[in-house]
């Protein structure tokens, strides 16, 4: 590759590139030489169970009504009103805080959201905080817009917040926003309202000796998803700085369809500002608008939330892994939410235990893909029987020590 065509940023994330795309792609050649059903491939969260009944309805809908002028033309940068007053609705309902459409952005997904924001609040130099572990892809999302991102470890036992440690990365200084991805990826931990009550306190005195708002970035793809009755505790009403970014691609399975939004806090002082700043991100970045198909899809949807059948299909399938995990002698936290593992590699060596599955033709992510060393990530939004066929090659691995 000649590098001297890319920007030296570019140049080197392609040599340090994703862990999860390197697994995806490993996963690929071992498919093309055994057969799809002869590998367990855990490497990427991407749903397997399709969109709930009503999608096909909605689609023949939206099909009926493209012979009206500029039926999928441009809408307001901010997304379809309607659309908005239902998305509205529904975070009134998940936040317990009342929230209107002009409390909110729809854009190209989670991410689109998190890079507008970004764009919107960060100066060069700004640092984010990031928890590790953590999605890999705040790093680059941060460096888009000049911002630094700086990582505070969770505590290993049970991957719950370190409040001393955040509130030493605080004083610091010159801390812009923090990160709490909650149901987290890829730990399944979902952090109480004792912790994110701590967490605002802490951010609070933080924005007063900086001058300016350190802002709370929640990221909450998989609030839908938690097992044995947990439900997600809101960081609105503990912190006014606070903003979600949140997306349909895991509860209505819409990942390529690209939807999502960005949630500002009603309580928020100024907050018509930030979200003028956020629409005019979403526009000059090159998103203009999220996809109309995607917002039209969305909207229709929205009820068939409340009768998903998703989570019992999810919580047999963290069962049936966290058997074939004990079975094999694997130490692991058990996922309150979303749909991963992350259990401690044996021997401490992640990347040769990940060697070692992939030898029995078992896909993992090396935790340290996600800043943490020594861990692995497993993603078991999988058919059980993918679970089921990993459990010798697992049981050999450990066999073989």
């Amino acid at each position: 590759m000649n590098s001297s065509l890319l920007a030296p940023a570019v140049a080197e994330a392609l040599t340090r590139s994703s862990w999860i795309r390197k697994m995806f792609e490993a996963g690929a050649a071992l498919k093309a030489q055994y057969g799809a059903d002869q590998v367990y491939d855990f490497s990427l969260g991407n749903p397997d169970l399709p969109p709930p009944p009503g999608m096909a309805d909605a689609l023949r809908e939206i099909a009926a009504t493209l012979d009206r002028p500029m039926a999928l033309g441009y809408m307001p940068n901010a997304g379809y009103p309607h659309v908005r007053e239902a998305l509205a609705a529904l975070a009134t309902a998940e936040q317990g805080v009342a929230c209107t459409a002009g409390d909110l952005v729809v854009t190209c997904g989670a991410a689109g959201a998190i890079n507008s924001f970004f764009r919107a609040v960060l100066e060069p130099g700004d640092r984010v905080l990031a928890l590790a572990p953590y999605f890999v892809e705040y790093g680059a999302y941060t460096a888009n817009h000049g911002g630094v991102l700086d990582t505070v470890a969770c505590k290993e036992t049970d991957f719950s917040l370190d409040l001393e440690a955040i509130e030493a990365a605080l004083a610091r200084g010159e801390t812009r926003a923090l990160i709490l991805n909650s149901p987290n990826n890829p730990t399944g931990q979902v952090y109480t309202a004792e912790e994110i009550q701590a967490l605002g306190e802490l951010l609070r005195a933080a924005s007063a000796r900086q001058r300016r708002p350190v802002f709370l970035l929640c990221d909450e793809p998989y609030r839908f998803l938690t097992y044995d009755g947990l439900a997600v505790p809101s960081v609105l009403p503990y912190y006014e700085h606070a903003v979600v970014a949140t997306s349909f691609s895991k509860n209505l399975s819409l990942a390529g369809e690209r939807v999502g939004y960005l949630l500002v806090n009603p309580a928020m002082a100024g907050k018509q500002g930030l979200l003028d700043g956020v629409i005019l991100a979403n526009r000059i970045l090159g998103y203009v608008n999220a996809p109309a198909i995607g917002q039209l899809l969305a909207a229709r949807c929205l009820p068939a939330l409340r009768e998903s059948q998703q989570v019992p299909i999810y919580q047999r399938r963290r069962d049936c892994m966290a058997d074939v995990l004990r079975q094999a002698g694997v130490e692991f936290f058990l996922p309150k939410g979303a749909f991963y593992f992350f259990p401690k590699a044996p021997g401490g060596d992640d990347l040769a235990y990940v060697a070692k599955l992939q030898a029995q033709r078992i896909l993992a992510v090396p935790g340290r893909g996600f800043g943490m060393p020594g861990f692995v990530r497993l993603a078991y939004c999988v058919d059980e029987a993918v679970i089921e066929g990993a459990r010798s090659g697992f049981l050999q691995v450990s066999k073989e020590g």
